[in-house]
């Protein structure tokens, strides 16, 4: 093994990909809802390595990674608001609240904002990771930026040409990334739809929930229009695939089409949000040149379905 493969080994134990951070490496490493592209978020230069691995824009700020609420509290202000809604960690939930002075983040992680995106993600190994480390992490996807999302180790690695470790966790059980929500006063906004569906907090939390307009300044990841793309064109709402088609189906296979690929043959959003990503992995690695989308629903999980398919089908 070459000194190369040794530096970009995957790591084989939790301790040991904390090391790896530690050191001010780069790291992938599994979440609830896609594998996130983990640094430590006080190092700059560390950070600043996500960016590159990825050739993702500056201005494009990055989600952080806490073991616990009181270390989400040593990086950002609560609001009596923001503590209520904390009750959805550990989970696919991001807060972007004011950043905390004290909080020794990396300017870069904020990309020069005031506020920054907070959660504490719900999965056995990144809540371990994080303790271990004993430092928020900064953790982006795991992908070439633009690309899909990975839910897979093994995707992380194709994506990154097995220049990256990654911590193997397994398949990622939301599939999609998480709810974002900027908390302002008494206002909570949804910068992005994820995971969690904002029906579902706004009935917890007893107020409703408003949504970004699609030319609002950045302020959040997932927000460029032009974003979890795979090489294939799309075409979205479609009842049938074209000739020199793929397609990807949700619920009934248009008649003839029985060997489509589909998010969900019954129909069930949860399913299709976990299967979106890999769906998508397995049509592009097929070749077509576009790949025909059968309608998806906008209630619940489907406004985040259906919002990574029109950032997949955006102009780039």
């Amino acid at each position: 093994m070459s000194a190369h493969e040794e530096l970009n080994a995957d790591p084989l134990t939790v301790a040991d990909a904390a090391a790896l951070l530690r050191a001010g490496r780069v790291c992938a490493f599994p979440t609830e809802t896609v594998y996130g592209l983990g640094a430590n978020a006080t190092n700059s230069d560390a950070v600043l390595a996500i960016y590159e691995t990825k050739g993702r824009p500056r201005f494009n700020p990055l989600i952080v990674h806490c073991a616990d609420l009181a270390m989400a509290e040593t990086v950002a202000v609560f609001s009596p608001l923001a503590g209520e809604l904390a009750r959805f960690w550990p989970g696919p939930l991001t807060l972007v609240l004011p950043v905390n002075a004290d909080a020794g983040l990396s300017d870069i992680v904020t990309a020069g904002l005031q506020t920054v995106g907070v959660r504490i993600p719900d999965h056995p190994l990144a809540l371990e990771l994080i303790a271990a480390v004993g430092r928020p992490l900064a953790a982006p996807s795991a992908n070439p930026s633009g690309r899909l999302s990975p839910t897979t180790a093994e995707q992380v690695r194709r994506g990154f040409a097995g220049r990256v470790p990654v911590l193997d966790g397994g398949p990622c059980r939301a599939g999609v990334e998480s709810t974002i929500l900027a908390v302002d006063g008494d206002e909570v906004v949804q910068l992005r739809a994820g995971a969690l569906a904002r029906e579902a907090v706004s009935e917890a939390i007893g107020r409703p929930i408003g949504v970004a307009a699609s030319e609002a300044a950045i302020a959040a990841p997932g927000m460029l229009s032009s974003h979890y793309a795979p090489a294939a064109s799309l075409r979205l709402d479609a009842a049938a695939p074209e000739p020199g088609e793929v397609y990807l189906g949700f619920g009934s296979p248009p008649a003839g089409h029985d060997s489509a690929v589909n998010l969900s043959p019954s129909g069930d959003l949860h399913e299709a949000a976990r299967n979106l990503f890999s769906a998508l992995h397995a049509l592009d690695a097929t070749g077509a040149p576009r790949i025909a989308v059968a309608p998806i629903p906008e209630t619940g999980l489907g406004e985040a379905i259906n919002d990574r398919l029109k950032r997949a089908a955006a102009p780039r």
